[in-house]
């Protein structure tokens, strides 16, 4: 069929890996030639492969786009946020791909200053990404970076906000930009040009062509990144691994001091700091899994001179503190949903901000003033969309400012969300949020799209999308599965997920999935998995291990080639990695990493469909993991399932950066999802798509 001859099979040429009586081969080591000709043009091929695939849905990804598009408000505003003198905002308009940010000085009423327009800023550029947007204290300078290509490599540039010129600064790889008090100033961190680790510090006086070298972390477990205490007298730089941490600090009035050491790194202490009247506010683990606050004066912050504060409480995980004059935020985490808690600090009283619903998210919004009595707080949930209110932390009073509009007559009274829990196979219960159309039947006949990632200690939340609408009113119920090596339950949850204990996730995940099936949310050929970066690896290990339970899966810009690369530590991030899934040199983690590693598990079966998105300019999962993925894939499985590879050859890890793009690119892979579930959609003929050999 004309589909079977388009379908790209690229060449093999083995490479093998000889290692703890072991031999990996790789057939298309290949492909990770970036600079190759060859391997651009298989890329094109895919792409054009894959645009064939699908043209039967393009109707319908139109049709989608344009609903998409009709439920935003694409001339927006955000909510402004005082800061000094002025009120800072963002805003969108109508056809163009990124927002312009802005000021007014005094109040809304006053003349608007253009800071930045990132529309004009991203001509002639396929892609672009704003990483620091930091104004000095005064509010005569901003530094900002940008990054053009997705490779997460940003460029640092000083404007001079009065006569709207740039100064000489333009500063390549950096990352975090802290002002100093003196409104001249900057400390900025820059990575090595090889393993992207950001592995130094800087300070720079506005208008020079040197900066000095302030500090540099010779260990290739950590990366370093600066801050600064919101009272704004202390300037911060962590180094930071995936289970351990190190703290120095800096007044902000002396720039040209020397940063000193809080607490002395050790192994499996992570902690944090903030400044408040004085002293150190410390969030600690240092026994206490869930963390716990201590203070300690700041002329001798030795862990013998720590008060405890707030007490290690192992059902609620402490995440982050926020000091303003008289009151503490503190954002807390309880059995898998958020919490903001408000201390009084004069008299230690304390209250949590109420939630209105059972499922949902809340955290602070942007708060840039320490002299203030009311914070704005961001809220959601999976029918509820995304809100800024104001409170006041002494009354509790609370005000909405802003519920991002969704155009076209949304009723969020048409929908149903709820939170369940399902049993993994060791007992363990694992919270799962759903969302579909009131009408929706749950016999088992309606579609579902299982979402989740797992990795990194990091929490998924249940939050609101008006793109996802278009899946719900077609009568897919959306859900997100909480799976161990996440936050959502505390620290413990995420050990339970991690090293020697990997598995756990993707168990969790597949007993999630069978508990949907047998509770007639779905079935088995209804039901598509998706996940993007570590929840793509998720996607490509339960799709070895239970491919007859998914329909189809999505893996965007998916970590797949295990093996493959944490085996090679010149690859940027590979080393930092080995405190999430363990180091491969040493034979217990590659014995136990093996038994999951996408890449290394296919087989001669049956899969699902699958639709895989890489990025050509991602540095954190590159290209040629989904890439190998896919041809590996299609020359062994035993079906005639579509597998596509939908390859971006102008972006990075996070996908299209326009919202236009990003919008576009959502369209497509819901059009996919449906193509899948939705037997009257039209079929491509030849969808055989690479049978197994």
């Amino acid at each position: 069929m004309e589909l079977d001859r388009l379908c790209p099979v690229p060449k093999k040429i083995p490479r093998e890996t000889r290692i703890h009586g072991y031999t990996l081969t790789d057939d298309y080591c290949w492909l990770r030639d970036k600079t190759s000709a060859e391997v651009v043009a298989h890329l094109e091929s895919e792409r054009a492969y894959t645009e064939s695939v699908m043209a039967p849905t393009r109707a319908l990804q139109e049709t989608l786009y344009a609903e998409m598009l009709g439920r935003i408000q694409q001339t927006d505003l955000s909510v402004p946020a005082r800061s000094g003198g002025y009120w800072y905002y963002s805003r969108t308009e109508e056809g163009k791909q990124y927002p312009v940010l802005c000021r007014r000085h005094g109040s809304m009423d006053a003349a608007e200053q253009v800071l930045l327009d990132l529309n004009a800023l991203a001509e002639g550029h396929q892609f672009l990404s704003l990483g620091a947007y930091a104004v000095s204290d005064d509010g005569n300078w901003l530094a900002f970076s940008l990054d053009t290509t997705g490779y997460r490599q940003y460029t640092l540039r000083v404007k001079d906000l009065r006569t709207g010129q740039l100064s000489v600064e333009q500063i390549e790889r950096t990352g975090s930009v802290v002002w100093a008090a003196d409104h001249r100033t900057i400390f900025y961190t820059t990575e090595d040009a090889v393993s992207k680790r950001s592995d130094r510090c800087w300070r720079h006086l506005v208008g020079s062509v040197e900066s000095a070298l302030v500090f540099e972390e010779p260990d290739e477990l950590y990366d370093v990144a600066a801050g600064k205490s919101l009272d704004k007298e202390i300037i911060f730089l962590g180094s930071y691994a995936k289970t351990s941490r190190e703290i120095r600090y800096l007044p902000a009035s002396q720039p040209t001091g020397e940063f000193e050491i809080i607490v002395p790194r050790s192994p499996g202490h992570e902690y944090d700091v903030d400044h408040y009247q004085g002293q150190f506010y410390i969030t600690t683990n240092r026994g206490a899994k869930n963390f716990q606050v201590v203070t300690a004066p700041m002329t001798d912050p030795a862990e013998a001179n720590w008060n405890i504060f707030i007490p290690h409480n192992p059902l609620v995980k402490i995440e982050a503190l926020s000091f303003f004059k008289d009151h503490l935020v503190v954002s807390e985490r309880e059995a898998g949903l958020t919490h903001l808690r408000i201390i009084q600090m004069s008299s230690k009283r304390s209250h949590r901000v109420a939630a209105d619903e059972p499922d949902y998210t809340m955290s602070l919004a942007a708060n840039p003033e320490f002299e203030t009595r009311t914070i704005r707080f961001a809220y959601q949930s999976m029918v509820t969309p995304s809100s800024v209110y104001e409170y006041d932390m002494n009354s509790g009073d609370r005000t909405l400012l802003k519920r991002q509009p969704v155009l076209g007559g949304y009723e969020p009274d048409a929908f149903e969300a709820q939170r369940i829990w399902a049993p993994a196979r060791d007992g363990r219960q694992v919270p799962i949020s759903l969302v579909y159309q009131k009408d929706t039947p749950l016999d088992g006949t309606a579609p579902l799209l299982l979402y989740a990632y797992g990795s990194y200690g990091i929490s998924m939340a249940p939050s609101f999308s008006s793109a996802r609408l278009s899946l719900l009113e077609r009568g897919v119920i959306f859900a997100v599965a909480y799976i161990r090596g996440g936050g959502e339950l505390g620290e413990e949850w995420r050990e339970a997920g991690r090293m020697m204990q990997k598995m756990n996730t993707f168990h969790d995940f597949i007993d999630c999935a069978e508990y949907l099936v047998e509770h007639r949310f779905t079935s088995t050929d209804r039901l598509v998995i998706q996940g993007g970066s570590a929840g793509g690896l998720l996607v490509g290990a339960v799709s070895n291990m239970c491919p007859d339970l998914f329909k189809a899966a999505v893996a965007q810009v998916p970590f797949v080639d295990i093996m493959n690369t944490m085996l090679d530590a010149t690859l940027p991030l590979t080393t930092a990695e080995y405190l999430e899934w363990g180091n491969p040199n040493e034979k217990p983690a590659f014995d136990y990493m093996l038994q999951y590693s996408p890449y290394d598990n296919i087989r001669a079966q049956r899969y699902p469909a699958m639709l895989v998105h890489v990025s050509l300019n991602d540095s954190q999962v590159p290209y040629w993991e989904g890439a190998k993925f896919v041809a590996k894939l299609r020359d062994l499985k035993t079906d005639d399932n579509p597998v596509l590879l939908k390859a971006n050859l102008g972006a990075g890890h996070g996908g299209a950066s326009g919202r236009y793009d990003a919008m576009r690119e959502t369209a497509f892979t819901y059009a996919f999802v449906l193509w899948q579930v939705q037997k009257e959609l039209p079929v491509p003929t030849g969808a055989a798509m690479g049978t197994g050999s």
